[in-house]
């Protein structure tokens, strides 16, 4: 029987995605994503995983999670691009930790730190917002970083080792109309005397569908953990296979008159008599409250639907007339092609997406690591 609250994580799967998904993009190279602790996953031994298995570089939001990499002793090039007005960009350079700035300002404060530590030609990349509106350089004020970029290699204080952006995955002609624009600036950058080594846009679903985003590297997040990023192709269609299935022991069972209510607020009443199954896993642990009354688990080999609202530590299954006892094993999500909901079936129940399920599983749930 599992442990109580327990996300089993396959590390094999992990690692035949990226051989998959990296010869279904025929990328060059491979930026394996593993920020918000791989996506819920467990960074460290994800982060080993994906290195052992050729990823050509890691990928974190902030320096903060790239340092946990280092401490553990992963040794593998790591990007980070995210950035609070305090970053320790002396933390990153001392552990060689890649960043990727958007503002003058940030590549200033790299370039301070960058001579504290008497290094030279520092490895930087510069993120480009091509249209989301958020993190990166916005295109009218790009020359002057670029400019700034500029000075700073002929003082032998940084190197722009390469130029991202990041694409909406709207639709083709908008990823295509930024990929355009991301082109453009690239030539700007090399008008201003930059030579960046490496040019990226597209994560797992660019990757997949829209070749001209490929350019040097692709940046491979969701995918690697076998979780599809379309609404009309499924993991299984792109051959990749869910890494992590959740799942908790039947806490209790009991059997019930036609019109008991279920949960808070009885927002569920039993149509008949039936027997009703306690799962110990609730929204402090990830499962969505915003899929009470829609959420499904697998006993025995059978699927149920969740009754009643999602509590904070548990939630309620209607199993009929099937012999559910304390301590079967409930499977909340894993691969659907073994015959249990999946994280897709969940999100859609939430009416959310899949990153959303996997990253929200919280730290109750114990995670178990498989290489099998």
């Amino acid at each position: 029987m599992s442990a109580f609250r327990e996300a089993t994580i396959d590390l094999a799967a992990i690692a035949g995605n990226l051989r998959a998904l990296r010869e279904s993009t025929q990328a060059t190279s491979v930026l394996a994503v593993v920020k918000a602790d791989a996506y819920g996953h467990g960074a460290v031994p994800v982060a080993r995983t994906l290195a052992d298995a050729g990823a050509d570089m890691l990928g974190t939001a902030d320096i903060d999670e790239a340092l946990v990499l280092r401490v553990a002793g992963i040794t593998a090039p790591i990007l980070c691009w995210l950035h609070g007005p305090d970053a320790d960009f002396d933390a990153a350079i001392a552990h060689d930790i890649e960043v990727a700035v958007s503002s003058v300002a940030q590549l200033n404060a790299v370039a301070d730190a960058a001579r504290r530590a008497a290094a030279s030609a520092v490895p930087i990349q510069i993120k480009i917002d091509t249209g989301l509106s958020r993190n990166g350089v916005a295109p009218d004020v790009a020359g002057a970083v670029f400019a700034r970029a500029a000075e700073l290699e002929a003082e032998r204080v940084i190197r722009v080792r390469g130029l991202m952006t990041h694409v909406s995955n709207t639709a083709p002609a908008d990823d295509l109309a930024q990929i355009a624009l991301f082109t453009r600036l690239v030539d700007d950058a090399r008008s201003a005397g930059l030579r960046p080594e490496v040019l990226h846009a597209a994560a797992t679903a660019a990757a997949l569908r829209i070749p001209e985003s490929r350019f040097d590297m692709v940046r491979l997040g969701i995918g690697l953990y076998g979780l599809t990023p379309f609404d009309d192709e499924t993991s299984q269609q792109l051959g990749i296979r869910p890494a992590m299935t959740l799942r908790a022991p039947v806490a209790a069972a009991r059997r019930v008159a036609a019109g008991a209510g279920v949960s808070y607020g009885f927002t569920h009443r039993t149509e008949r008599e039936t027997t009703l199954a306690l799962v110990p896993l609730g929204y402090a642990d990830g499962v969505p409250r915003q899929a009470s009354n829609g959420g499904t688990v697998a006993i025995g080999g059978r699927i149920f639907g969740n009754v009643g609202r999602v509590a904070m530590d548990q939630f309620v299954v209607d199993v009929g007339d099937e012999p559910v006892s304390v301590g079967d094993e409930a499977v909340l999500f894993g691969d659907a092609s073994r015959g249990v909901p999946s994280a897709d079936d969940w999100a859609n129940a939430a009416s959310t997406i899949n990153y959303d399920i996997v990253t929200r599983i919280g730290p109750r749930v114990a995670r178990r690591y498989e290489d099998a």
